[in-house]
């Protein structure tokens, strides 16, 4: 096995090997090439072998001249394949091939490939795989194996999906984190496509472990309608953007933690409520994080009234956990690492039969269950039934009986005298019916104002 790793284009190259190309640039636009090259230059450091991609319906440019030597300069250890692309003409893809002899060596020879039809991609694998670092020895894959024991055991890194809307500072935020600059930031909309992963152990608990999920920013699906048909010729743009939207919510689905970046300047929006209300959907533990707070004028109180007006808006989440960032001096933002970690163990939370029983028959000799028609509710007894999030499945003599309300109260209870801070609950209604079995009821999460 062995990883492979897509960069953007170069258009630039570092005098220094060990440097990243310049990104020193003024404006949103014309840095991007510049951290496109670094994140490149970044990867080349980090490889056993490059596949070195040209096009050969091109031919030869200067430009791929340039990058070769610079390749064999800096880097004359790592074997590089040279891949002549777009080589798909049955009657001229051996022709194209032709002039990229001239960067041949012993070592380098051009292989041509077609991208859309795949040919030449078996011959330039087989290539690959025979310059890849030789395999362990035996002696060294017992060792391996020996040590991957112990790893078994330690539980699987949290993961953390870091979503929102576009420009909140989310990329910087994962880079804060990381420690490294992992994803491109820019004030440029639309700069992060693709979802990253990137491993973070936490530095002052190293026994946590977390998989950081740097996402797409989401829009409302109305704006970028309305952009796609007003922008002449950006229909392809749009619709990049909306795959970038799904993979974004694809990345919620296998995430145990939502931190939602908001923007502190502009306060919790629409598309806020959105977001929050899809990662619950999902099962997800939320936290709320709101960033730039270094921008926003502060006293004593700012920041309690902040939360306040904030839970106001966000009202159905007022058990999400709220903390207070600024990626760009880096204040607060280790606190995104504790909070995602809290949240995670309540996510996980199981408690027993008798206990739940306990909160519950207190709870409704406090306030009785409603009654209809000369029926009055009954609840027989709770349990769990699972977790990730924490789900409670009701026995009651009809589910029908008891109204929003009440199973709101009831839920107010549970995170009252049991405490479910960070992650949100589900509550099941399970009644019997005329033959004397179960009847369900279908519930989502029962939401609190």
């Amino acid at each position: 096995e062995f990883m492979l790793v897509d960069t953007g284009g170069l258009e630039s190259l570092p005098g220094d090997p060990n440097a990243a190309p310049s990104i020193d640039r003024i404006g949103g636009v014309e840095i991007l090439p510049g951290m496109i090259e670094a994140q490149a230059a970044e990867a080349v450091r980090e490889a056993d072998v490059l596949i070195f991609v040209t096009d050969g319906q091109s031919g030869l440019t200067a430009a791929d001249k340039e990058i070769f030597r610079w390749l064999r300069k800096h880097h004359a250890d790592i074997p590089v394949h040279l891949a002549v692309n777009k080589c798909e003409s049955s009657t001229r893809g051996e022709e194209m091939v032709l002039d990229f002899w001239q960067l041949s060596s012993k070592n380098v020879a051009p292989i041509g490939v077609s991208a859309i039809s795949g040919t030449g991609t078996g011959e330039l694998l087989d290539a690959v795989c025979e310059s890849l670092p030789e395999p362990p020895t035996m002696q060294e894959q017992i060792t391996i194996a020996d040590a991957n024991k112990d790893k078994e055991d330690k539980p699987l890194p949290i993961q953390v999906a870091i979503v929102g809307r576009p420009n909140v500072g989310k990329s910087s935020l994962l880079n804060g984190l990381a420690g490294t600059p992992r994803s491109i930031v820019s004030d440029f909309s639309g700069t992060t496509r693709d979802t990253i992963d990137t491993d973070v152990i936490d530095k002052n608990h190293p026994d946590r472990e977390f998989t950081l999920i740097d996402t797409a920013g989401i829009r409302r699906r109305t704006q970028i309608k309305r952009d796609s048909k007003s922008i002449k010729g950006e229909e392809k743009k749009f619709g990049l953007e909306q795959q970038s939207i799904g993979r974004a919510l694809q990345a919620m689905k296998r995430a145990d933690v939502v931190v939602l970046v908001i923007d502190a300047t502009e306060g919790a929006t629409q598309q806020d409520f959105v977001l929050a209300e899809r990662a619950v959907q999902e099962g997800c533990a939320l936290v709320l994080c709101c960033n730039k707070w270094d921008l926003v004028d502060k006293d004593t109180y700012t920041m309690n009234s902040y939360s306040d007006d904030l839970r106001s808006k966000l009202r159905v989440f007022e058990w999400a956990n709220i903390i207070y960032t600024s990626a760009l001096t880096g204040q607060r933002i280790s606190k995104i690492l504790d909070a995602s970690y809290e949240a995670s163990v309540i996510h996980k939370k199981r408690l027993t039969t008798a206990t739940l029983n306990a909160v519950v028959q207190e709870a409704t000799l406090w306030k009785a269950p409603p009654a209809k028609a000369n029926k009055k509710g009954r609840i027989y007894y709770t349990t769990q039934a699972a977790i990730r999030p924490p789900t409670f499945v009701f026995f009651c003599n009809d589910p029908k009986l008891f109204s929003d309300t009440y199973k709101r109260y009831m839920e107010r209870q549970l995170r009252k005298n049991i405490g479910f801070d960070g992650t949100p609950i589900r509550l099941l209604w399970r009644g019997k019916s005329k033959g004397g079995g179960l009847t369900k009821e279908k519930s989502n999460t029962v939401k609190v104002p």
